[in-house]
C-alpha cells in the first residue's frame, strides 16, 4: 500500500491575514493540498477558528479535500493541528488519543489505523512551541512518544519550528530571520563560543527517539539538494519525521509551493509505499 501524505501549515486557520483582518486562503491552500492528487493523509497546522460556527470550516475542509477529519485536539493556543484521512485507504480509525496535550502549547491528538502491517500506524499532526526551545525538545520528546505508543509504526509530520537535525544540513538564511526567531532556532552565544549556531537539539530529540527525517533520509540516498528547500523565508523547519521501521518505505517528497500566497508556509508531500516497511522487530509499548 501506498501513503500519500502532505503537510501544510495554514497560517491563521487560511481565514485571517497576519494583522487578523477577514482573508479567505482556503480555496488556494485546496488546490495546493489536491495538486498531488487524492492525498491520504492531511496534517494541517494552525486550524485557528476551524472548530467556530458548528465547526463550519472543518467540515468544509473536509467536503472540499473529500476526506474525513479527526476531531480538533484540545488546544490551550487555540492555534491547533489537525489531522484529515482518507477512509478509502486507511479504514476507520481505532484510537484517538487526546491524553497529554495539555502538557503542550498548541495540543495534539494521536491517530490510529489497522493497514495490515504487523502493528497499528500512529500519526501525530504537530506543532512546536516557537518561542522556547527546551520547551519545545519536551514537546518533541512527548509526541515522538506518544507516536510509538501503540507500535513501532508512527509518524511526526508539521511545524517543527526548529532546523533539522543532521549538523551537516544547511544552515538557515539568518540575513532573513526575525529576532525573535533567531533568539530561539539558534543556540545562545555562551553555548557556542560566540558563532551563530542552529538549535538542532529539537529535532535532534525526533532522531534519537529513533525517527527519519523523510526530506534528509531521501538527500542522503540521492544527494539532490532541491530535496533540502526551505518551506519559509528562512529555513526548512516543516518536516515528516517516520519512525525507524517505515525509513524505507520513504519513496518521494516534494515541495509544495503553488498557488502562491496559500500560506506563509510552503506546504510537503511524502510518499510511503508501506510494503517496505521492517516488520522483523515488531514491539509493543511498555
Amino acid at each position: 500500500m501506498e501513503l500519500r501524505a502532505v503537510v501544510q501549515n495554514l497560517w491563521l486557520g487560511g481565514l485571517r491575514n497576519g494583522n487578523g483582518d477577514p482573508e479567505d486562503r482556503w480555496p488556494a491552500l485546496a488546490e495546493r493540498i489536491l495538486s498531488i492528487g487524492r492525498p491520504d493523509l492531511v496534517f494541517l497546522q494552525e486550524a485557528l477558528g476551524w472548530g467556530e460556527f458548528g465547526h463550519r470550516q472543518l467540515a468544509r475542509a473536509a467536503y472540499d479535500l473529500d476526506m474525513d477529519p479527526l476531531p480538533l485536539p484540545p488546544s490551550s493556543s487555540g492555534i491547533v493541528p489537525t489531522l484529515l484521512y482518507r477512509r478509502e485507504t486507511l479504514g476507520r480509525w481505532t484510537h484517538w488519543n487526546t491524553d497529554f496535550a495539555d502538557q503542550t502549547l498548541h495540543g495534539f491528538g494521536v491517530a490510529v489505523f489497522d493497514v495490515g502491517l504487523p502493528a497499528p500506524l500512529t500519526v501525530i499532526s504537530a506543532h512546536l512551541d516557537p518561542f522556547v526551545p527546551d520547551r519545545a525538545r519536551h514537546e518533541a520528546k512527548l509526541l515522538a512518544t506518544r507516536a510509538l505508543r501503540y507500535g513501532p509504526y508512527g509518524i511526526v509530520a508539521g511545524d517543527i519550528n526548529y532546523p533539522p537535525a543532521d549538523p551537516k544540513h544547511p544552515a538557515p538564511d539568518y540575513a532573513e530571520m526575525r529576532p525573535y526567531n533567531r533568539s530561539a532556532r539558534t543556540r545562545l552565544p555562551s553555548e557556542s563560543g560566540g558563532r551563530i549556531t542552529p538549535e538542532r537539539r529539537v529535532a535532534e530529540t525526533l532522531s534519537y527517539t529513533g525517527f527519519v527525517d523523510a526530506a534528509w533520509e531521501l538527500y542522503e540516498r540521492t544527494s539532490d539538494e532541491s530535496l533540502l528547500r526551505r518551506t519559509c523565508a528562512e529555513e526548512r523547519i516543516d518536516q515528516l519525521w517516520a519512525s525507524a521501521p517505515l525509513r524505507d518505505a520513504i519513496t518521494d517528497y516534494q515541495l509544495l509551493d503553488s498557488p502562491a500566497g496559500a500560506s506563509d508556509h510552503h506546504g510537503l508531500a511524502v510518499v510511503l509505499d508501506l510494503t517496505r516497511a521492517a516488520t522483523n522487530n515488531v514491539w509493543e509499548y511498555r
